[in-house]
């Protein structure tokens, strides 16, 4: 009777070969820019208006801009405040590439050029 009933279903805590490897395929990307001192406000707008090109890009899942939240500065790491965090999702490694290659991701390097003090880039696999 058990088999009866669990027979093509997933069991509790179990992954199908089919979702891990698309779960394997996703890139997940997270990219600590500091802005040159006093300029992070001007860097947001420039990036919040590049967002909507982004979001239409066939294989984003998410881009967002985030700064450190407020409150938990006694257990996180110290986050200066020309610092913010891009967190990005992608369906697989040539939807990240075809961003990177993007015309307004180039137009949006070029704009905000004078603005980036810094930008380091983690591209990363789920486990």
């Amino acid at each position: 009777m058990h088999g009866r009933f669990s027979r093509g279903r997933r069991e509790r805590g179990r992954v199908s070969q089919h979702e891990r490897h698309k779960r394997v395929d996703m890139l997940h990307l997270i990219a600590v820019i500091t802005a040159h001192p006093g300029r992070r406000a001007e860097l947001l707008a420039a990036f919040s208006a590049n967002v909507p090109n982004v979001h239409a890009e066939p294989g984003c899942i998410e881009y967002t801009a985030t700064v450190a939240a407020d409150g938990f500065a006694d257990i996180g790491a110290p986050i200066g405040p020309d610092t913010f965090f891009v967190v990005e999702k992608w369906a697989s490694p040539q939807a990240l590439h075809e961003h990177m290659a993007a015309p307004h991701m180039a137009a949006y390097g070029a704009q905000t050029k004078d603005l980036v003090a810094e930008r380091l880039l983690y591209i990363l696999s789920p486990v």
